[in-house]
């Protein structure tokens, strides 16, 4: 029988603990683990036997949060990491090959864009071709016998772009290449990418996944849907014999699942971003309510949004939920279920009003987080994107005037008074101007 979303957020990946009879998933707080005998241990690791190791490498608990994020997702296996930005890392670390190069969405959450910018090129010798994803031809005629794959999000932070996974996995699967998609805005719950033919989903599961701002984490989730074999010159990495396995073929050994065991045998041996197994306790925790969250997180960010586009202080909406929003068609294609919680306003009087804005607030919190269950702020010029040229932040819809808000499951008539008062406060600062 197949089951449902809601069951498997609560039941995939694990069974009650045999020893126990534990109903929760433990947490295995421990660094290694004793083998059956020397053929055993020398069995795992040569990676001619699953099991566990040593802890930077896997971890009972650090598994079943795997497992149930590729049954969520509808992946063939996943790895977690210390967190979102690890998790692009050890993406990149198995598919570019240092003088090569990737083409990125032009909008991507501000942290990104940096890495992408600055640290890949610097320090691996990865090169970003930015552009914008919404012009299909433009990301057809940016791709070169160099380029590795094509990187967008779903949802974009902050500025609500539903990227068009279809159209992009159609342009990647012509060059031969692959898609990733960073899904964390939307969640597995809101979009399934790997169904629109992306072939890696990223997830910061800082965010919706853990849902109450108390674990740091990231996630790659391996779609099984690319075909190594067929484009094996392009990714030595998974299709060439490997010299930290003396020689050993991750595509030979492992199929469809290469990419996911490569994660984890070299990316999390290697480079070392392990994801903390009470961290990995504490997502699954918040994985078990995410359906219930994400239908009061989107139906409170859609009320909010429209309350505010009908405000005197607010100069604009960016809200896919809406039906004058540029995506709300792509919503109803990619997000059926809501547009999300997380999206951005203009604030009459520009940037001292939006100072005063978010100053004046009191049930929103403003801090550099989103997904929490409690309604969050942050003023992206700033901060979140304050690393971007002025340029870059107009190109990328981060306006001095823009107030970034993680709409979260609080009472929605309590979220529209603590936000009509502090626009009130704001409108002030407006008119003295």
């Amino acid at each position: 029988m197949t089951q449902k979303f809601d069951t498997r957020a609560i039941h995939a990946g694990y069974s009650p603990d045999a020893a126990t009879g534990a109903r929760q998933v433990p947490i295995y707080q421990t660094s290694a683990y004793v083998f059956d005998d020397a053929q055993d241990a020398a069995d795992k690791f040569a990676l001619k036997k699953f099991g566990n190791v040593y802890s930077r490498l896997t971890n009972p608990t650090n598994s079943v949060l795997e497992e149930r994020l590729a049954s969520l997702e509808g992946g063939v296996g996943a790895t977690v990491t210390a967190s979102g930005h690890a998790a692009q890392l050890l993406v990149f670390q198995a598919l570019v090959q240092p003088g090569e190069r990737f083409i990125a969405s032009k909008r991507l959450y501000g942290g990104t864009t940096d890495q992408f910018q600055n640290t890949f090129p610097m320090s691996f010798d990865w090169h970003a071709d930015f552009v914008d994803v919404d012009d299909l031809d433009a990301v057809k005629k940016a791709i070169t016998p160099k380029t590795k794959l094509i990187y967008a999000e779903s949802l974009a932070n902050p500025g609500g772009v539903i990227s068009d996974i279809e159209g992009l996995a159609k342009i990647a699967a012509d060059a031969g290449i692959v898609l990733v998609i960073d899904n964390t805005m939307a969640s597995p719950y809101l979009c399934r990418p790997i169904e629109w033919g992306a072939h890696v989903v990223l997830h910061s599961t800082t965010k919706f996944l853990n849902g109450n701002c108390t674990a740091m984490g990231g996630a790659i989730i391996d779609g099984g849907n690319f075909d190594w074999k067929k484009h094996a010159a392009k990714y030595p990495e998974l299709t060439k014999p490997h010299p930290s396995y003396n020689g050993l073929n991750f595509l030979e050994s492992f199929g469809n699942m290469a990419l996911a065991v490569h994660n984890h045998a070299i990316g999390l041996r290697a480079l070392g971003p392990t994801q903390s197994p009470f961290h990995s306790f504490l997502t699954l925790n918040g994985i078990e309510t995410l359906g219930v969250r994400m239908d009061r997180h989107v139906q409170n960010a859609q009320k909010l949004a429209e309350w505010l586009e009908a405000h005197p202080q607010v100069e604009w909406v960016n809200y896919a939920g809406l039906p004058s929003n540029t995506y709300h068609a792509r919503a109803k294609k990619y997000l059926p279920k809501g547009a999300g919680a997380v999206f951005t306003f203009g604030v009459k009087g520009g940037f001292e009003a939006a100072k005063t804005l978010v100053d004046n607030l009191q049930l929103f919190s403003m801090l550099a987080n989103i997904g929490d269950t409690r309604s969050l702020v942050i003023h992206p010029s700033s901060t979140t994107h304050g690393q971007l040229s002025e340029v870059h932040k107009k190109a990328v819809g981060v306006l001095p005037e823009a107030i970034r808000l993680s709409v979260g499951i609080e009472d929605i008539a309590d979220i529209i008074a603590d936000l009509d008062q502090a626009l009130n406060a704001a409108a002030k600062v407006a008119k003295a101007a």
